[in-house]
């Protein structure tokens, strides 16, 4: 594709794998060790109006009665739906599992295919034609408000009677407000992976063929029932005959490849019909929510992927004592089969359980959030379904995952985008963090955002006027479904998993201690990061919170500074494991205290160097014809228990060589600029 560019990246970059990263790796282009040891050094982003936040022309955003205001106004031919994903997410792919075309050569080369779409086809129209006749009767009646409960049982139960294409359709509806209402989606909330299993000796038999081997010598021991059934496999225990650990078998359910592509085919040609009342309803045409959905799902089917997702998650979290990953074994495992470590944990929801375990429940809840938000903001990969059958409380106080096939991954430029909305909202800046939503993909380029800012000012202020005690993440939820269903707002997949994820463990909080307060771990955690993180895309958003309209906001520093102080305070040690606990964490110390070394570098580098900053602080110093010593001095007392002060000063000094060097650079640099004049 033209859009793609590639560029190295050094300490500026996110620290962790971008997708293109992890998508060659996906493709065996490397394996998974050399690109590990190579995953901080290189990074590949797609360079478009999103990276750089520029907009393009404004196109009107109305509500979803006017089709008229969102004809593309440029006249320019748009781009593939893949390619307007790739822009997006900010990445580039080259190696896909899922393209519209090679899903048409697989289903149309297929012996037999003309006569499989065609009865699959009649199947489809029949049983969603009865359905859908059966909504206009009661619309022309006059009673489709008082029988929504009932209709959206029967779309239930017929999604799961069309099969796992379907099911998954269905799962996916659940969580995308902006294409089926809030009552619909409810009632499909319900379609969990709680199908009937297939037989053992078709299981069996599947896991002999891809391994190679006979099962016992492989295993032995294996369960005779299923732990877990699901709509594309299921789960056995087993022990692994050559070193007798224990062991999880997830075994992929028979024939359900060629039923995924053929459905995947025929949902492309309706699409393709569809793409005028799309454009009318989300901005965006259908074929590009199908492309979506098939490249989620295939990549779902390729256990290979999913080993690949846990040796990401084991790398991400090698190092935090207090999050447990499962091993994978790949050599016992293939496309169709996973085999990894067997989980032995207290399911999350069991309060009782967690307790008389030894195990303090609002510093496991503590932890897990804290997990979430690595995974979101400093990792760009998380868990994209984190149900209580995924999640468990480990003895030592570890939160554990389990089930790596639904996750999703956000670019460097998605991050940073975040980390933006989050400033603006801080800020309250909400024309920014209209446009924030188009660069991440939610409105269409060139949307006129002015219409939903007044929206999205009473959402955030009535949801955060209320104050950390009653900010509810279901609520403001709630409240934004009904703005995307009100405009041509579409959620990407991607993001329909994180509000999905965040939903989901707000939930699990609830359920084990009814008012735990997400947002008083979450600010701490975002405080931290936002004074401690080296990255100077961080850095800058930093700067942006603590200017508000060009006035230095030292109430707002200090706040920050408690609040990352807390944070490091209880993450000192498992916040999960009991004072009184006799089990030791064996892994490496966690941070006693607030190292704020580099920002201190940071902030001297940039008075030194930049003009701008440089004026900027003189006048925070100096505002309202007043030396700021007061604030200045509570601003130390607040860190003097947190830094060295001698080597802080030491490595300040001796950074000085090459401050100097810049400050030479950048003094000649204004001094040509201005002979240019």
């Amino acid at each position: 594709m033209e859009l793609c560019t590639a560029s190295v990246s050094g300490s500026a970059q996110w620290s962790h794998a971008s997708t293109f990263d992890r998508r060659l790796r996906l493709h065996g282009y490397a394996s998974s060790s050399s690109w590990l040891s190579r995953r901080r050094q290189t990074s590949f982003h797609v360079t478009n109006a999103a990276s750089t936040g520029a907009l393009p022309p404004t196109k009107k955003l109305t509500p979803r009665t006017n089709s008229a205001a969102f004809r593309n106004v440029s006249g320019d031919k748009p781009s593939s739906a893949l390619e307007q994903l790739d822009i997006e997410r900010g990445v580039c792919i080259p190696f896909r599992k899922y393209t519209p075309e090679m899903v048409r050569n697989r289903v149309l080369g297929s012996r037999g295919s003309v006569l499989s779409l065609a009865s699959r086809g009649v199947e489809i129209i029949w049983k969603l034609g009865l359905y859908w006749s059966a909504l206009m009767y009661d619309f022309l009646v006059g009673r489709d408000e008082e029988i929504v409960p009932f209709r959206a049982r029967q779309l239930r139960n017929l999604l799961c009677d069309l099969g796992p294409s379907f099911i998954k359709a269905g799962q996916v509806l659940a969580n995308r407000p902006d294409i089926i209402r809030e009552d619909y989606m409810n009632e499909l909330c319900i379609l969990q992976d709680d199908v009937p299993p297939f037989p053992n000796q078709v299981a069996f038999s599947i896991i002999e063929e891809e391994l190679g081997q006979p099962l016992e010598r492989l295993f032995s021991r294996i369960s005779s029932k299923t732990i877990a059934a699901a709509s594309l496999g299921q789960v056995y225990r087993a022990t692994l005959r050559e070193t007798g650990e224990d062991v999880a078998i997830k075994v992929q359910r028979p024939g359900i490849e060629p039923i995924i592509y053929r459905d995947l085919f025929l949902f492309r040609t309706l699409a393709s019909f569809l793409n005028g009342i799309s454009l009318q309803k989300l901005g965006c045409n259908a074929e590009l929510i199908v492309d979506e959905f098939g490249e989620k799902l295939l990549e779902e089917l390729d256990y290979t992927l999913e080993a690949t997702n846990i040796e990401d998650f084991l790398e991400n979290f090698k190092d935090d004592p207090t999050v447990k990953i499962p091993q994978v074994y790949k050599q016992y495992s293939g496309s169709r089969v996973l085999v990894m470590e067997w989980i032995d944990g207290i399911r999350c929801t069991d309060p009782q359980a967690i307790k008389e375990a030894g195990i303090d429940v609002e510093g496991f809840l503590t932890v897990g959030v804290s997990a979430a938000l690595r995974q979101l903001l400093e990792f760009g990969l998380f868990h994209g379904d984190p149900h209580p059958g995924n999640i468990f409380a480990m003895r030592d106080g570890r939160i554990a995952y389990v089930d790596f096939g639904n996750v999703a991954v956000l670019s460097q430029q998605n991050k940073q985008i975040l980390i933006d909305a989050v400033v603006h909202a801080v800020n309250e800046d909400y024309a920014e963090m209209a446009n924030d939503f188009t660069r991440l993909g939610f409105l269409a380029s060139g949307t006129d955002v002015s219409p939903i800012i007044p929206a999205l000012e009473a959402i955030w202020q009535n949801s955060a006027g209320k104050g950390l005690a009653d900010f509810n993440f279901r609520i403001v939820t709630g409240k934004f479904n009904q703005l995307v269903y009100n405009y041509p707002i579409r959620i990407p997949e991607r993001f329909s998993l994180v509000i999905r994820s965040l939903l989901t463990q707000e939930g699990i909080c609830f359920t084990l201690q009814p008012d735990f307060k997400f947002l008083e771990v979450a600010y701490p955690y975002v405080a931290k990061r936002l004074l401690t993180d080296p990255n100077p895309a961080l850095r800058e958003r930093l700067i942006q919170v603590l200017f508000k309209d060009g006035v230095f906001q030292w109430k707002r520093l200090e706040n920050l500074i408690v609040l990352a102080k807390e944070n490091v305070s209880k993450m000192s040690s498992n916040p999960a494991l009991k004072k009184n606990s006799s089990q030791i964490v064996t892994s490496r110390q966690m941070e006693k205290k607030l190292d704020l070394t580099d920002t201190i570098k940071d902030g001297a580098r940039m008075f030194l160097v930049d003009a701008g900053i440089r004026r900027q602080l003189i006048m925070a110093f100096t505002e309202d014809s007043k030396l700021h010593v007061e604030e200045l001095v509570d601003v130390y007392r607040l860190v003097e228990d947190q830094i060295d002060i001698p080597s802080v000063a030491l490595e300040v000094l001796q950074d000085l060589p090459s401050v100097a060097r810049d400050f030479m650079l950048s003094w000649s640099d204004s001094i040509l600029s201005d002979r240019q004049y």
